[in-house]
């Protein structure tokens, strides 16, 4: 079936898929349909093994401009925990293959943390970020409190978490929240220009690469030098390893088939 609130497009270039957030009368408000489409579009990309690099966007006008209030309000606390609405992120955390956004306009609230989600964000000149969630009365709840921190620190994630401020591209840049800037004609290009560069390389080795540097937040630094050393002597025993090295010798471009 395929996913209304969703557009799968056809690869942008070898090995890389590109998924659209499409509920532009809402400015991509993400409901829990959208939600639930996403974690299953990005479940089967995440075990194709024609795609090494997955790139997100939204339209010119916004990323995503946070959850669908309407779908939450009057809601209690029981029916959100019933929802179960953040075993999808979790999901989506999980995805083993490079996530790329490319923001442009609002990426607000859940927008905000779908972009975080991601490994890699590429900006247009109109996007902004924030977390207005204390605005109504209530806190992020999908990584909005914690990968923020980790990306811009502590004292502008506080001033945005308690104030609801808005970073534009350049501040988010110059904040270590964004990868690059380029111009709103430009910025889907760019990203997958990105996807397509990583898709060129081992994809056991980006794989091992991503969840090296993810796990750099969740364990000491002794236990991730342990596990980056252990996946350095694993990538000693693939096809792509000996193909790598060879092609380096030979001065030629190196061909990975991931094995």
């Amino acid at each position: 079936m395929q996913p209304e609130f969703l557009i799968i497009h056809p690869p942008p270039a070898q090995y890389v898929a590109h998924v659209q957030l499409h509920r532009p009368a809402a400015l991509n408000a993400l409901n829990l349909q959208l939600m639930a489409e996403l974690r299953h579009t990005l479940r089967l990309l995440d075990a194709d093994d024609q795609v090494r690099a997955i790139v997100i966007n939204g339209d010119e006008q916004a990323f995503a401009a946070g959850a669908d209030i309407k779908q939450m309000s009057g809601k209690s606390a029981i029916d959100r925990y019933n929802t179960d609405q953040f075993s999808t992120w979790d999901t989506i955390r999980r995805i083993k293959k490079p996530l790329i956004a490319a923001v442009s306009g609002f990426a607000l609230g859940g927008g905000c943390e779908l972009a975080m989600l991601c490994d890699l964000i590429v900006a247009s000149e109109t996007a902004r970020f924030g977390q207005p969630e204390i605005k109504l009365g209530i806190m992020p709840a999908a990584g909005g409190t914690q990968r923020l921190t980790r990306a811009v620190g502590k004292a502008l994630a506080m001033e945005m978490v308690l104030t609801g401020r808005q970073l534009s591209a350049a501040e988010a840049l110059q904040a270590g929240l964004i990868n690059k800037i380029v111009p709103v004609a430009l910025y889907l290009q760019e990203a997958i220009k990105l996807a397509a560069t990583m898709a060129t390389m081992s994809p056991l080795a980006v794989q091992m690469d991503k969840e090296a540097v993810l796990k750099s937040f969740d364990t000491t630094l002794d236990e991730c030098l342990q596990f980056e050393q252990k996946n350095f002597y694993l990538l000693f025993a693939t096809a792509d390893q000996q193909e790598g090295m060879q092609a380096f010798v030979e001065k030629r471009k190196p061909v990975f088939k991931g094995r």
